[in-house]
């Protein structure tokens, strides 16, 4: 056999096209440096009028897109020519935003029309010659280097400018780094701005809060550029994905500005923000419509995704914070997309409702510790009738989770069921002991702690019983629920137990302790001789011998 004779492999900078490429990209960026200097620099040096800089800029940017058009039409002029047209175009858009946002010669509004004409002019070159290399380097030559020459709220207009005019192209042609090369700056810029707003606030008070409305308004535009943009390009290109993720960046910059203002106004923002995005989302659940629309699954993921994270910063600041009010707003919500998950079997709506379900059983254990359960005093300081409220909330999204799991498409599996039930179980144990406790230091007087817990104790095991009976009901019919119900109620029933010998034993006293005692002595009885019946039915007869 003969040996396999290996090419040698070309050094990277013998390959063809590798070193044109790099020189390409680096005269791109010393010549609009160079157009920087001749645009600002010189002003300091004193060199020149400053419309004879505009001017130079401007001869300079249409030489080079003239340039770039005749060197391209020429045998291995396609790197020169986008190279030397990329640099004009971006050239000329700094010069636009010099005269704007520099030396203030026209209105904004003027020049934010002839920027996005001149940034259509390069992306339209771009696609008529079919190059991504071309659009990209328009949009982040001028997005980089635009910050040199205005720092004001007028640069996140000429950012936005730049993530608009990409738009057109993206409905035509899949360049999913123009996708990101038109989003990520003013993104980052937006972001930037507003976090130095922020700081700026908190050292000098009011003196700023003038421009806090201004970074709204950019911060909506991306926003609104971005959702529409996407919606547009996913219509006519279903898969791409990329325009589905700038949903989500270009939401960032809402959130950020809402946090700038007072309560009601950051409620107000992030909530309408929330209605949109999930309304988007809700599209899925019609039959047909999102189809109808050209809304894509993955779209829709992303939609509900950011809108669940402003309906989390809703719930937050509508709450102020509150720790007694918080867990009532994030079982409200949960409530709500299990509702949803339940009559639709979606899985996206079930996890969000598990997921703001789990944020409002943290937020409430973190202020009804164990230890505050346990002590007298610090129930006393702790807990009151918001607490308990929001513990019957929480046993009604357990139960939710309970009934909606089953349902959702591709969670019916027994053992997800059971491992859900059992922690819906835990769930319940501590809401129950909650809501009693906190009744009964609220309502109950000085002895309301101590019958707090006997109630609490007495519902845990009248619970486990039902359960027990329901799944021993359900033993011949449906043997997987009774499965679930019967190891659900065993489990509750032992923690029961425990409670009773652990901790009421040593802490309650008098009547109530004997009631507690004796009603959870009576329901064992009764679940025993039940539990044995049922199983003496189900056994097979032995005949007679």
């Amino acid at each position: 056999m003969a040996p396999v004779v290996r090419e040698p492999r070309t050094p990277w900078w013998q390959r063809e096209g590798v070193i044109s490429r790099a020189l390409a990209v680096a005269g791109v960026g010393v010549t609009l440096i160079g157009v920087l200097m001749l645009l600002v620099l010189a002003a300091q040096a004193g060199f020149f009028e400053p419309v004879a800089r505009v001017v130079a800029g401007g001869a300079l940017s249409v030489g080079l897109v003239a340039a770039g058009w005749r060197v391209f039409g020429r045998p291995g002029g396609r790197v020169g020519g986008i190279a030397l047209v990329a640099t004009g175009i971006a050239g000329a858009y700094l010069d636009v935003v010099a005269v704007t946002g520099y030396y203030h010669w026209v209105a904004p509004g003027i020049g934010l029309a002839v920027a996005l004409g001149v940034a259509s002019a390069g992306v339209g070159i771009a696609m008529r010659w079919q190059s991504q290399p071309l659009a990209v380097g328009v949009v982040l030559g001028a997005a980089v280097l635009s910050p040199v020459l205005t720092t004001e709220l007028l640069l996140l207009g000429f950012l936005v400018v730049l993530q608009a005019a990409g738009v057109p192209v993206q409905m035509r042609r899949e360049w999913p780094v123009l996708h990101v090369a038109r989003t990520l700056p003013v993104v980052l810029a937006a972001l930037s701005m507003i976090a130095l707003s922020g700081l700026s606030a908190a050292i000098a008070g009011d003196e700023v809060v003038e421009e806090r409305g201004g970074l709204l308004a950019a911060a909506v535009a991306s926003a609104v550029v971005g959702l529409i943009g996407a919606l547009l390009v996913v219509r006519r290109r279903s898969g791409d994905i990329t325009a589905s993720v700038t949903i989500a960046l270009t939401a960032l910059p809402v959130f950020a500005a809402a946090l700038l203002f007072d309560r009601p106004v950051t409620t107000a923002i992030t909530g309408a923000q929330a209605a949109i995005l999930l309304g988007l989302a809700a599209t899925t659940l019609v039959a047909g419509l999102a189809e109808r629309l050209g809304i894509p699954r993955h779209t829709a993921l992303v939609a509900a995704l950011t809108g669940a994270v402003a309906l989390l910063l809703t719930c937050v600041t509508g709450t102020g914070g509150e720790p007694r009010l918080l867990p009532i707003a994030f079982a409200t919500v949960a409530l709500a997309f299990l509702a949803v998950a339940a009559t639709s079997r979606t899985r996206v709506s079930a996890s969000l409702g598990i997921a703001f379900a789990a944020l409002g059983g943290l937020v409430l254990l973190a202020m009804a510790t164990p230890e505050t359960l346990a002590l007298h005093r610090l129930a006393d300081q702790r807990l009151d009738l918001a607490t308990a409220g929001a513990a019957v909330l929480g046993l009604g999204v357990a139960a939710m989770v309970a009934w909606t799991v089953p349902r959702v498409r591709g969670w019916g599996e027994q053992a997800l069921v059971t491992g859900v039930w059992i922690a819906v179980s835990v769930a319940g144990l501590y809401y129950v002991l909650v809501a009693s406790v906190s009744l009964g230091v609220s309502l109950g007087g000085s002895d309301g702690f101590i019958l707090g817990h006997s109630i609490a104790t007495i519902v845990w095991m009248a619970a486990a019983t039902a359960a027990l009976f329901y799944g021993l009901r359900r033993l011949s019919r449906s043997p997987a629920v009774a499965k679930v119900c019967l190891v659900s109620g065993l489990l509750v029933a032992a923690a029961a137990l425990a409670k009773l010998f652990l901790f009421d034993l040593s802490t309650l006293s008098g009547l109530v302790r004997v009631a507690a005692f004796l009603v959870v002595g009576m329901l064992l009885l009764l679940t025993g001789t039940r539990y044995a019946r049922a199983f003496a039915d189900a056994a097979p007869t032995r005949p007679n011998s």
